[in-house]
């Protein structure tokens, strides 16, 4: 079906958006964040608030424009579950706000991306050589 060739690029806009604005909103809750990276025992909170901006940020540019989108998603799933297992005080709560389980629904979102790519409407689809730019 020819409507569904949108899908890839509004799968990267629904992950890709809520990580870029999650790392701005960082770069304004320094101290509340480093705070409670140090409050679950991490050390080296500001080390860690540094590399959560990066990545979300970066990360999160990189998936709206579909540029090397497999890796990205790749890596950002990677950092996900690490965040996910250091970071969650909780696992699998009754609540249906468990951050435990939405970082597991995000790391399937980007998962898919590794697997099927960035889709046509990417940076990735401009090089017919690039495995990640899928065209289906």
């Amino acid at each position: 079906m020819e409507v569904t060739r949108f899908l890839p690029l509004l799968g990267r806009l629904l992950i890709g958006l809520p990580l870029l604005m999650s790392g701005l909103g960082k770069l304004t809750t320094y101290a509340a964040t480093t705070a409670y990276i140090s409050s679950v025992g991490l050390p080296l909170a500001p080390l860690g608030w540094a590399i959560a901006v990066a990545f979300e940020i970066g990360g999160g540019l990189l998936l709206l424009l579909g540029f090397r989108a497999r890796k990205v998603a790749f890596g950002l799933g990677r950092v996900r579950f690490g965040n996910g297992s250091l970071l969650s005080q909780e696992f699998c709560r009754s609540e249906s706000d468990d951050p435990f389980l939405k970082n597991i629904m995000i790391i399937g979102g980007l998962l898919q991306i590794v697997h099927f790519g960035a889709g046509r409407f990417s940076l990735d689809a401009r090089d017919p050589k690039n495995v990640a730019g899928a065209t289906t």
